[in-house]
């Protein structure tokens, strides 16, 4: 049964703003779960739950991205104003979903832009790659029944990503915050430029200790940025 993407672990009806989050290749909408008890009470953090993982494995996968946006999108509430956060695969997704849907802020986590394409032609260097690319997620692929479970959205997702191209076409008109680890050498300050000629509102960097999965431990950091960023929102509270 397709339970539909978005997840509200702290529910806050009385919210002026969504936050919505979305996970890496292969990632689940519970990595950013606690965040949600930690925002102002005027930002309701919204998560997204891709297909074939956790409480969506029997669902099928999107077969591309542009697809997979499509979905989303139109399960994305319209009613607040709209803040989205994408980590690595979820950055393209955010920035998909939000050249339909207008944000009024945009904050992308690691996007691929300077990233090597990642080889996952067979199922030990997919694992090699993702193990590159470090964090808890990758310790974890030791286990055989997870590594049976988590390889196939793995695989897939990153297939879509790897086959999709961001094309030329209008700026949003929100700002955009790139959030990047300083040692991740797949996605750094120095790519971060390419986002400001697809934006005409004002473009900023924040780097943070870590690598590709800095945001595991950035947690309380992120929480304090999104405040700053989102409660100074017209109509945020």
């Amino acid at each position: 049964m397709n339970r539909g993407y978005l997840r509200r672990y702290h529910p806050r009806p009385r919210a002026d703003v969504n936050l919505v989050c979305l996970p890496h290749a292969g990632g689940v909408a519970t990595a950013f779960r606690d965040w949600g008890a930690a925002l102002p009470p005027g930002i309701e953090l919204v998560c997204v739950q891709y297909p074939g993982r956790q409480d969506r494995l029997g669902d099928p996968f999107a077969p591309d991205l542009p697809t997979l946006v499509d979905e989303l999108v139109a399960e994305l509430p319209t009613d607040r104003t709209l803040a989205l956060f994408g980590h690595s695969m979820g950055a393209t997704v955010a920035f998909e979903a939000a050249r339909r849907l207008g944000p009024a802020h945009l904050f992308l986590s690691a996007p691929p832009t300077g990233r090597d394409p990642l080889d996952f032609s067979t199922e030990e260097r997919l694992l090699a790659s993702v193990r590159r690319l470090g964090g808890s997620g990758a310790a974890l692929l030791d286990n055989p029944e997870v590594r049976r479970l988590a390889l196939p959205a793995i695989r897939h997702d990153l297939t879509i990503l790897d086959a999709h191209r961001i094309t030329e076409g209008a700026p949003l008109a929100c700002p955009v915050t790139v959030l990047v680890g300083k040692s991740d050498t797949g996605s750094t300050a120095a790519d971060a430029g390419v986002w400001a000629g697809r934006t005409e509102g004002a473009l900023d960097v924040v780097e943070f200790p870590g690598g590709h999965h800095y945001v595991e431990d950035a947690g309380d950091d992120l929480v304090a940025l999104f405040a700053r960023r989102l409660e100074a929102l017209p109509g945020a509270r």
